[in-house]
């Protein structure tokens, strides 16, 4: 499986994933040998550049400002680097809870009693399919990874312009991603508690939301299932 399964469920994700207490939010994935992820921004491109920004800024502390498009930065190039971080950081997340995230506890891809999520997309699931929530996050990281390693949408050569739906396409993706925040936290947060990660999940879930927040990428009523508690985080919500 792409998937990756520490065993020691959130202590790994807790030590490695978030770049403001601990280095590279890549360090976990080098410990374990994963495969294919994280994604990493090509070298010798400005995206490159950025993406050491991106980890300088976050090591600061400080989220809100670790969002906002450095000095002299193209916005869309950083779009690019901050997708990109988010996406690794929330694979962690999903490896790290794959002990308990399973289909036989979660046969649904549900937000509490009232939002349940079905996949669907543009080659084999063309009408929403209800599956259970590791199905689910499974193929919407593969979905999201493949729209990352498309070069048509991120390109990653110097000087190759974003198309027109850049934009457009980003949305789509973290509209998405923020569903796995929503299973997360209404199906998984007394075991995050327990773990003593909730301060960490708490930061990811920040880090996300300033950043979406930031770039008018997720509509405030995507979020219906957490907003009081993006209140509570963030001290606003997205419009």
């Amino acid at each position: 499986s792409w998937m990756l399964h520490p065993s020691n469920f959130l202590l790994s994700f807790c030590t490695h994933t978030q770049p403001w207490l601990s280095g590279s939010p890549y360090s976990l994935i080098q410990l374990l040998g994963g495969s294919s992820f994280p994604r990493e921004a090509s070298i010798g491109s400005d995206r490159y550049s950025l993406t050491t920004k991106a980890a300088a800024t976050l090591g600061a502390g400080d989220l809100e400002a670790a969002v906002k498009v450095p000095p002299g930065a193209d916005e869309y190039e950083w779009i690019a680097v901050k997708t990109l971080d988010i996406f690794n950081e929330i694979n962690l997340l999903l490896g790290a809870i794959s002990d308990f995230c399973t289909s036989e506890s979660c046969p649904e891809m549900r937000a509490g009693k009232h939002y349940e999520y079905a996949w669907a997309d543009e080659t084999k699931y063309l009408t929403p399919t209800r599956c259970a929530a590791p199905v689910y996050t499974e193929l919407l990281m593969k979905w999201v990874d493949s729209h990352l390693a498309n070069k048509t949408i991120f390109p990653t050569e110097e000087g190759v312009p974003f198309p027109s739906n850049f934009i457009p396409t980003v949305k789509k993706l973290f509209r998405r991603l923020f569903r796995v925040y929503a299973h997360v936290y209404h199906s998984h947060f007394t075991q995050i508690v327990d773990s003593g990660a909730e301060a960490h999940v708490n930061n990811a879930f920040k880090h996300f939301m300033y950043f979406v927040m930031e770039f008018s990428l997720i509509d405030q009523k995507e979020c219906t299932p957490l907003l009081e508690l993006i209140q509570k985080l963030c001290g606003r919500l997205p419009a």
